[in-house]
């Protein structure tokens, strides 16, 4: 196999002249590099894979030259797309990090998304304080605000020009991204010297070449209480089933991490897994047989599972987002109508947590890696990178490009992923649910 070199080089306004105040003892070099592919099936692969010149990310970090002098730098700070545990804990720890370790004085947050970053909108930004964001780590949503749809990138320009503003860091998903890529081609066509820099937001875990995005780790962990709820209404009732619908449109990692961590699931229904409903070898002559069985059953289901049945939904939201078809409220008729026809009587509990799970605080994982991404972003914004994303591969934090983050989703592989393996053997569901002839 020959490997297609990715180009990950990080955009630069100018050189890094300004030696930096942030007083760390270490600072880490551009020329520090995280390899992109660390595992091989073979040696051949490993040396088709370096013949190919091997992709690496550059490595987050402090520099030790900056490009901003921070006594003229305004910086601003914007949240978009749907809410995610972390929000505030990143927002926090950007203006932290400024203030205290950079003595930027002004950080401004945007309200409600792209819509605060035009004067249209008549949303005021606000200037941020110590006071203002010492405590808001301790509480979901965010402070800012957020919403869908993109804006008029020259109108952005504009109004980050009239505020002074140096340094932008958005906090959102695939959209905000693609938003934020937009701000800086406007940017550029201008000639004009203004650092954007995205903070993955997005708990279905799916932005490419990221190895985790905040919010992940609370999503699943809290789904857990939904799935316990489920499984005691499953086994407290004769031929009892209870099903979760979790969030994840394109991925099913949440899905799959809510199973593994449950221990309880029988069945996980992911957008990467095919399935079909009715015949030999189907998911609901399957439940049957567990049903008779084990007279109980625990369903999850991812949100983009099972969109084959709604192919004439042609309908978007504000974010150009194909709408989903409610996969959770269709298999609850389907399974329902089935074990009718077969003369069965379940007693069927379907829960829907999908906002509790995104509005909740971060746990303490995803705060600490909060900060993390949040400090590592300001590093890169005073040094004059751009066009980037901050990311984590091989558990070292990284410079990624964000035509490489928004290139593709990142998905689960149930052909060669260790997590869908593991589910299986959690499980005990067939490896396919696809009706054979």
């Amino acid at each position: 196999m020959i490997y297609e070199p990715i180009d990950t080089t990080i955009e630069k306004l100018g050189e890094a002249t300004i030696p930096s105040p942030a007083g760390y003892e270490y600072y880490t070099k551009d020329s520090a590099v995280v390899l992109y592919k660390a595992i091989f099936d073979n040696p051949e692969e490993v040396n088709d894979y370096h013949a190919a010149k091997p992709t690496f990310f550059e490595q987050a970090g402090p520099r030790e030259k900056i490009y901003f002098d921070p006594q003229w730098v305004t910086a601003g700070i914007v949240t978009c797309g749907g809410l995610s545990p972390g929000i505030n804990d990143v927002v926090r720890a950007v203006f932290m990090e400024l203030h205290y370790r950079y003595k930027v004085e002004r950080v401004l947050g945007f309200k409600y998304g792209y819509e605060g970053l035009t004067r249209k909108h008549g949303h005021k930004p606000i200037l941020l304080t110590h006071e203002i964001v010492s405590d808001i780590h301790n509480d979901g949503g965010s402070i800012l605000s957020s919403s869908r749809g993109g804006q008029d990138p020259a109108e952005i320009v504009d109004f980050l020009i009239e505020n002074g503003i140096k340094i932008l860091f958005t906090i959102g998903g695939d959209g905000t991204l693609k938003g934020t890529r937009a701000i800086h081609d406007e940017i550029k066509k201008r000639g004009k010297k203004i650092s954007v820099i995205g903070i993955p937001k997005t708990i279905d875990n799916d932005i490419n070449m990221i190895q985790k995005t905040f919010g992940f780790s609370t999503a699943f962990s809290k789904a857990l209480e939904a799935i316990k709820c489920a499984h005691v209404e499953a086994t407290g009732a004769p031929n009892g089933i209870g099903m979760v619908k979790l969030m994840g449109r394109h991925s099913g990692f949440i899905t799959v991490n809510a199973a593994l961590a449950s221990k309880e699931v029988n069945f996980v229904l992911i957008p990467e897994q095919d399935f079909d409903l009715e015949g030999e070898g189907a998911f609901l002559p399957i439940l049957k047989q567990r049903i008779l069985k084990r007279k109980h059953a625990l369903i999850i289901v991812a949100e983009g599972a099972g969109q084959k049945f709604f192919e004439n939904n042609d309908m978007t939201d504000a974010s150009g987002n194909k709408k989903l078809g409610d996969i959770g409220v269709f298999l609850k008729a389907k399974i329902n109508e089935y074990f009718r026809k077969e003369n069965i009587a379940i007693n069927l509990k379907y829960i829907d947590p999908s906002y509790m799970i995104r509005s909740v605080p971060a746990n303490a994982e995803d705060s600490v890696f909060c900060g993390f991404l949040a400090q590592n972003a300001v590093h890169a914004g005073m040094a004059g990178k751009t066009n980037m994303v901050v990311g984590i591969w091989n558990n070292v934090f990284t410079h990624v490009p964000i035509d490489v983050a928004v290139a593709k989703r990142k998905v689960l592989d149930p052909k060669a992923s260790y997590l869908w393996r593991a589910v299986l053997s959690s499980t005990g569901q067939p490896n396919s649910m696809i009706a054979r002839e």
